[in-house]
């Protein structure tokens, strides 16, 4: 199971890094459509309206980097980030539904759990 949570948090990481370029594109898109058309009215509205996607895109990929970047150094508060992102993943048609499924089956599996959460034996006298 050790290496489906590997696979789980290179695949968050990868999702949201695609998320930032892909806001990124769009920024240098629809600046470049502004400094082409040359209307400063329109490279305006434009290039804020790129600013917005991309900075929005920037916003929710960074706790899908953070969260993987747990899930590889094995941390319980990232399997629960990751398992609430991947919920929000499951609209992201088709590509995000894959992923958010399968993140969700291996993070909500007893042996992922138990590898987040060593149960740790008590000693005698102890209660």
């Amino acid at each position: 199971m050790e290496q489906h949570v590997t696979a789980v948090g290179a695949l968050t990481i990868g999702l949201s890094v695609l998320g930032i370029l892909i806001g990124a594109f769009i920024f240098i898109l629809l600046a470049g459509i502004g400094f082409i058309a040359q209307d400063e009215e329109a490279s305006v509205i434009l290039v804020a309206i790129g600013s917005f996607v991309a900075i929005f895109l920037l916003v929710l990929s960074i706790p899908g980097i953070i969260g993987g970047i747990g899930l590889l150094k094995r941390k319980e508060w990232a399997r629960i980030l990751v398992l609430v992102l991947s919920a929000l993943q499951l609209i992201n048609f088709p590509i995000g539904t894959c992923i958010g499924g399968y993140s969700m089956w291996v993070l909500l599996q007893k042996e992922t759990i138990l590898l987040f959460n060593p149960v740790v034996p008590a000693t005698p006298g102890q209660t």
